[in-house]
C-alpha cells in the first residue's frame, strides 16, 4: 500500500533510505534544515575555493556498487572516481614519512622494509582481514539490529574470540614497529573507538583501506550527494531545504505529523535520519525510547576542530590524504576518551583535494582541509580554535619544510559548538555512537521506535554504525523494515 512517508534530514542514510522507499512506490520528501542536501556532507564554497565539509575519505567501493546497483545503475552513471596514489602518507618527523601504496603488493614490501618479516605476517593478517571483510560487510551489517541471532552464523561462529579480543591486542601480537602498528590501527578510528576498545573481527577496516583503496570522487565527495540526489529525483522524491523540524506529532501512540516552520504536515510514517537523540527531543517526554542517563553512558565517536583553508601557492612535500602521526598517539586517545581535554599535542589529519581536483582551487593556488580530533562535548572557543590552528601550521611547516602561514588567503573553522548548531549533533560528535563491543549490532539504538508507531529512525547512531558506506546500509535496512511492518 502506498505510504506518505516523511523524511528528517538528508544525509547518506535518509537519501538511500529515500530511494528504496520511493522505488516501492512510496510517496516520500526529504527536508532539510540547512539551504543544501547532504547533510554533514555539505560544501563550503568561497573565493574560488571548494571544500567537502565532511566526509573526505572514499572507502568501500562495492557498498556504493552494491547501492547504485538495487536501482539498475552505476555509480560512473553519477559521478567518476580517481584512485588515489599513493593513497595517503603518515608524517613522523622532517623529511620522515611512510606512503601507503594504492596496492597490497608494495603496501606488503614497504612493510618488510620497515621491519624484517612483517611482510609475510602482513599478507597473513589480510587474509583474514579480508575474510572478515566478506562476512561483514556482505552479510552482517546488513542485517537490522533486531536481535542478537542475526550476530550467529557459521561464519562468525568460527571467529567468536576475534568478538573479545581487540585491535590493539591483536596487531600488537604480530608487529613489534610501533609505526606500523599505528597504521595499522588508524582505519578503525572511523568507527569512532580507540583500538583498545574495537574488537579483532573489526580488522575488516585495515582490508578496506590496504585491499580496497583509497578513492576521489572527480570533484570531491559531494559528487556522491548529487548523485544520490539525481537518483532520488528519477525515482520520484521531493526535497524541501531551509525547513527546520520543530515537533514530531504523536496521537494514539502512533506517529501522525511533523511540524516543518510552523506548519503541521501530516504522514503515514516518519523517518528520521537526523540526529537519533535530538529527534527523540522532537518527542514529548513519554515518546522517547531512551533517557538522557542512557545517552550519557554511551561512548560517542570523537568531535572535530576542522579548518577549510585557501593557499595563494601551491602546497609542496604533500600529498591528498595526510596523517601527521609525530606526537604521541595513545595520550591523544586517552584526551579523547577517558580524560577529556584539549590535547596539549594533537595528531591531525589534512586533505588538499586540489592536488587530484583542478576546480577545487584557483589556477596555482591550494584549497586544504585540517582536522584535529578532539573528545565529544568539549569546551570551544575562538581563541582555542586559534591557537590549535597555529599549533598544527607551524607543525606542518616543520614538518613539510616549506613556510605556508603567510599564503593564507582565508580560513573557516568548525568544531564542537558548530555540530551542535548546524547538525543538532549530541555533544556535538563528528561521526556518530562509536561501534564497541558492547554498541554493536542490536545493541544499538533501533531502526524502529519502541514507543511510537510509524517512527523510525536511520544514520550513523543506529546500525551499523559510523561512517558513509554504513550510512548508505543503514538506509537500505530502515527501508526494508519498514516495508515489512506496512
Amino acid at each position: 500500500m502506498k505510504k506518505d512517508i516523511k523524511i528528517i534530514g538528508s544525509g547518506f542514510s535518509s537519501l538511500a533510505a529515500a530511494c528504496y522507499l520511493s522505488q516501492k512506490g512510496h510517496q516520500v520528501t526529504v527536508f532539510e534544515k540547512n539551504s543544501s542536501i547532504g547533510g554533514r556532507a555539505r560544501q563550503l564554497k568561497k573565493e574560488g575555493f571548494t571544500f567537502d565539509m565532511g566526509p573526505s575519505w572514499y572507502w568501500m567501493p562495492d557498498v556504493f556498487e552494491r547501492f547504485f546497483g538495487d536501482f539498475n545503475k552505476k555509480p560512473s552513471d553519477y559521478y567518476e572516481l580517481i584512485k588515489l596514489s599513493p593513497a595517503y602518507r603518515v608524517y613522523y618527523g622532517i623529511d620522515d614519512f611512510i606512503a601507503i601504496a594504492d596496492n597490497l603488493d608494495e603496501i606488503i614490501q614497504t612493510f618488510e622494509a620497515i621491519e624484517k618479516g612483517s611482510g609475510a605476517i602482513l599478507a597473513n593478517f589480510m587474509a583474514e582481514a579480508k575474510s572478515n571483510y566478506d562476512i561483514a560487510i556482505k552479510d552482517l551489517v546488513y542485517r537490522p539490529g533486531v536481535s542478537a541471532l542475526e550476530l550467529i552464523t557459521k561464519e562468525t561462529a568460527l571467529k567468536v574470540g576475534q568478538f573479545f579480543s581487540n585491535i590493539s591486542k591483536d596487531v600488537r601480537k604480530k608487529f613489534k614497529n610501533e609505526r606500523l602498528i599505528q597504521i595499522l590501527e588508524f582505519p578503525v578510528l572511523f568507527l569512532g573507538a580507540k583500538p583498545s576498545d574495537t574488537p579483532s573481527f573489526y580488522s575488516f577496516m585495515n582490508y578496506a583501506d590496504f585491499g580496497m583503496g583509497t578513492w576521489h570522487p572527480k570533484t570531491g565527495m559531494y559528487d556522491v550527494i548529487r548523485g544520490m540526489e539525481s537518483l532520488a529525483t528519477e525515482l520520484g522524491v521531493n526535497f524541501k531545504t531551509n525547513a527546520s523540524i520543530e515537533k514530531i506529532i504523536v496521537e494514539d501512540k502512533k506517529a501522525v505529523a511533523i511540524v516543518v516552520n510552523g506548519e503541521r504536515l501530516n504522514a503515514d510514517i516518519i523517518l528520521s535520519g537526523a540526529d537519533y537523540h535530538h529527534t527523540e527531543t522532537l518527542l514529548d517526554q513519554e515518546h522517547r525510547a531512551y533517557s538522557e542517563k542512557y545517552w550519557a553512558s554511551k561512548t560517542f565517536a570523537p568531535s572535530s576542530l576542522l579548518f577549510y583553508v585557501g593557499f595563494n601557492k601551491k602546497i609542496e612535500n604533500i600529498t591528498h590524504h595526510a596523517l601527521f602521526f609525530d606526537v604521541d598517539f595513545n595520550q591523544h586517545a586517552k584526551d579523547i576518551y577517558d580524560e577529556p581535554k584539549w590535547p596539549d599535542n594533537p595528531l591531525f589529519y589534512a586533505n588538499f583535494p586540489s592536488i587530484t581536483d583542478a576546480t577545487a582551487a584557483p589556477e596555482g593556488m591550494e584549497s586544504g582541509f585540517f582536522l584535529i580530533p578532539l573528545a565529544p562535548g568539549i569546551e570551544d572557543t575562538e581563541a582555542l580554535r586559534e591557537a590549535y590552528f597555529d599549533k598544527i601550521i607551524e607543525r606542518f611547516e616543520t614538518l613539510t619544510q616549506q613556510n605556508i602561514k603567510n599564503n593564507i588567503i582565508f580560513k573557516e573553522s568548525f568544531c564542537k559548538n558548530d555540530f551542535e548548531e548546524v547538525y543538532n549533533s549530541y555533544k556535538g560528535n563528528a561521526y556518530g555512537m562509536a561501534n564497541t563491543l558492547l554498541q554493536t549490532a542490536f545493541l544499538r539504538p533501533k531502526l524502529k521506535s519502541k514507543k511510537v508507531e510509524n517512527l523510525y529512525f536511520t544514520g550513523q547512531l543506529t546500525v551499523p554504525g559510523p561512517g558513509v558506506p554504513p550510512a548508505l546500509i543503514s538506509g537500505k535496512l530502515v527501508a526494508e523494515l519498514i516495508e515489512k511492518n506496512i
